[in-house]
Parts: C-alpha cells; structure tokens; sequence
C-alpha cells in the first residue's frame, strides 16, 4: 500500500474517471494532430489531408466531453457573489437550483444534437479531403453531451442524498450542510 492511503473508488467514481479520461485524450489528440500538422507544414510544405476538418470535430468532441467531468465537479465558471453570502442552507437551495437548471439546459442540448447527428448521417455530409462521414464525429461530441447529462443526474442524487460524496471545490462547496 502506498503512503497516502485513499479510500477505494467505486465503480461509479472509476466511470466518472473514465469520462474525464476520455477528455483527456480527446484534447491529447487534437494537439498532436494541431503540432505535426504544423510541423509538416511548415517543414516540409505537405500537410495531413483533412487536418483542419478532424480538429475542429474533435476539439467540439473535446469540448463536450469536458463539460461532463466540470459539470459533475462543479467546476464550471460560476458567480458566487449571491451564493457567498446565504448560510449553508440557502447554499445548498442554490446549488440545487443550479444543478436542475444545468441538467435541463444539457439535456436539451443532447437532445437537440442527437437530432443533429441523425440529420447529419441522412444527409451523408463528408469531410473535405477524405471524404470521411461527419456524423461519425458528431456522435462522439453526442456521447459526451450524454455523458455530461448522466453526470449531473449523478451530480443531483448526491447533492440531495449524499453532499459528503461530492468532490469538494476550492471552496468547500461540497462540505458545506
């Protein structure tokens, strides 16, 4: 055992992990396509047939798929000018309140992009050089919106049934009763 014994992770911890493993690797991918595209180009005068499609699809993908692990987190860009000055009820209302209004507005935004990746394959729109269906990338940007809104579901049940299991932000937000 290491020195710094830590609790062991759930299965539910270790797909939450997964997720933002996911992310991760997903940004890893769109840099290195970003640095040797770069390099090619400016070195050799040659570039990666369809660099520029793949990144943005997979920088959406990225995108959606860290929204997931932030959103779970709470780690997402917040004012807490109001939030700071209610005692730890009236935090727990507004933290609540928050967390349904984030996961109706993701849910809708999955919904919405599901209908777009079904619109996107009917439609059989290709990428330019390679002529590699978009849909596919769209799905995968669609799992993380998925992604992201089974988090906040997961977000919600601990925040109403078990705030101690939640990851504690800078500011203590999930130690606070």
């Amino acid at each position: 055992m290491t020195s710094g014994a830590t609790a062991p992770r759930s299965s539910l911890d270790r797909f939450i992990g997964w997720i933002e493993a996911a992310a991760a690797w997903f940004l890893a991918i769109v840099t290195a396509l970003t640095f040797v595209s770069v390099i090619l180009r400016y070195l050799f005068v040659w570039q990666i047939p369809d660099t520029y499609d793949i990144s943005r699809l997979l920088l959406a993908t990225f995108i959606f798929w860290g929204m997931a692990g932030t959103g779970y987190r709470g780690e997402h860009i917040t004012v807490d000018l109001l939030w700071s000055v209610f005692g730890a009820t009236g935090r727990r209302v507004i933290d609540l309140f928050a967390s349904v209004l984030t996961l109706f507005a993701m849910a809708v935004f999955a919904w919405m992009m599901g209908v777009k990746v079904i619109g996107t394959r009917a439609d059989h729109v290709l990428t330019f050089d390679l002529r590699q269906p978009v849909w596919i990338y769209y799905a995968l940007a669609w799992f993380g919106l998925i992604a992201a809104v089974v988090l906040l579901l997961i977000r919600l049940y601990r925040l109403l049934l078990h705030p101690d299991e939640l990851p504690a932000d800078g500011d203590g937000v999930a130690a606070a009763e």
